[in-house]
């Protein structure tokens, strides 16, 4: 896991969290600090999306406020966006945009 951000707009919720939680929005082509390393926005993103704190491996847990949110349904690198393209709740379906479960 990284140290904690040094970009005032990202929130970690709890110290075993994988994910940061945005405080702020960040528009497509911003440059954040996460623990010394730059990562690029592709897109624009609002307040309180996730993004990765760490490389989180295709089926590995997903946490946030310290506890389980799902799991990854493909590898996330550290920064990236994580939503329904690549996170599947362990408790409810998700369903991709042409009606498929994921």
């Amino acid at each position: 896991m990284t140290k904690a951000p040094t970009d005032s707009r990202l929130l970690l919720l709890g110290p075993q969290d994988n994910v940061y939680v945005l405080r702020a929005p960040l528009n497509a082509g911003a440059t954040i600090d996460l623990a010394g390393v730059p990562v690029r926005v592709p897109r624009d993103l609002s307040i309180g999306h996730k993004l990765a704190r760490c490389a989180i491996a295709t089926g590995q847990q997903v946490i946030k406020y310290g506890a389980p949110i799902g799991r990854a349904s493909r590898d996330i690198v550290l920064g990236e966006h994580v939503h329904v393209h690549n996170l599947a709740s362990d408790y409810t379906p998700s369903y991709a945009l042409n009606g498929e479960p994921t």
